[in-house]
């Protein structure tokens, strides 16, 4: 199967630098011999072959990784679903774990970083033999990494889940699992618009709310990619693509966010009922024509309009079928 492509990106802070330095050299040392041996030996449990990552350079990794930190939520999403559980994640946006949509799959995984960046000292602690280093662009950081263990970009500029999971697969000698997900999340997508009767191609709107106000989705970003393939259309500037994650709106320009249905991304795990009462006691809210029809839903912020991934997209086909589907 011929690689995926779909759009956009953003950049991340610096991370936590470790000071044991002398930890990280013990453990750079103890890597390479490893790998001569692996090249000496050129067979076996400690054969290595070769990966292409997102910005095209060629890594050398185990052939059968065992020990995989997974530096972005995408990145955990993907290990998780082709049944690879990491020694080492990045917690999720706004969470102090994993994303509140693989909290239970990853209960038992040590946090090694935020958003923000790994911290360098807690992923030598996690040994792993594979770094899966999601969208990471800090030249200084990923050298860092590349002396803990090899390092695989797997996420390039468009985003891309499903090129990020084959390359995941790829990665992890998981690449027929990785096809296998792929097709089946095509048949349930295909499912999904036949069931959707007269709502198929209907204006659908996602916004994520936090204390901080309203912001929009615009394309590039996985939520964008998912309702494509569903055939939905988009409102207003979510037919552009945007110029960061998500674009803040005024209360005044709150009718960009108005469509057939409207579908708000929360990361406070709280009761969804009760935002969606908070919301449509304010004026802005009011006069949109999804929210006076019932057709407002808040979902989980955490797999809607974060970074996403391969089993957030089959849980928003979930989402959507349980909103839209009567």
């Amino acid at each position: 199967m011929a690689p995926y492509s779909s759009p956009s990106s953003r950049g991340i802070a610096r991370p936590v630098v470790s000071a044991t330095l002398f930890t990280l050299c013990a453990l750079t040392l103890s890597a390479c011999g490893s790998e001569d041996k692996a090249d000496a030996a050129g067979s076996g449990a400690a054969a290595t072959t070769q990966v292409t990552d997102a910005t095209g350079t060629k890594v050398k990794i185990p052939a059968a990784p065992e020990r995989v930190v997974a530096l972005s939520e995408m990145d955990l999403d993907a290990s998780l679903a082709l049944g690879v559980e990491p020694v080492g994640l990045t917690a999720g946006r706004g969470q102090k774990g994993a994303p509140q949509y693989l909290a239970d799959q990853a209960k038992s995984i040590p946090v090694v970083g935020a958003v923000t960046g790994p911290d360098i000292e807690k992923v030598v602690q996690a040994k792993p033999d594979v770094i899966l280093a999601g969208q990471l662009a800090d030249e200084q950081v990923l050298a860092q990494l590349r002396k803990i263990a090899p390092t695989v970009v797997t996420i390039d500029g468009t985003k891309d889940w499903k090129k990020a999971l084959q390359l995941t697969g790829t990665t992890l000698g998981k690449s027929n699992e990785a096809e296998k997900f792929l097709a089946d999340y095509e048949t349930k997508a295909a499912a999904l618009k036949t069931d959707l009767g007269t709502q198929a191609g209907a204006s659908v709107s996602v916004a994520r709310y936090s204390a901080k106000g309203t912001a929009v989705m615009q394309q590039g970003v996985f939520i964008s990619d998912v309702l494509k393939d569903l055939g939905f259309a988009r409102p207003g500037i979510q037919n552009d693509k945007g110029e960061g994650h998500s674009t803040p709106l005024s209360e005044e320009n709150l009718k960009e966010i108005d469509g057939d249905w409207l579908f708000i991304g929360s990361l406070d795990a709280g009761s969804d009922a009760d935002l969606l009462a908070e919301l449509a006691k304010k004026p802005a809210y009011q006069q949109l024509g999804a929210v006076r029809d019932k057709h407002a839903t808040v979902i989980d912020g955490t797999k809607w309009t974060s970074l996403g991934g391969a089993q957030a997209a089959v849980s928003v086909l979930d989402d959507i079928r349980k909103a839209m589907v009567k």
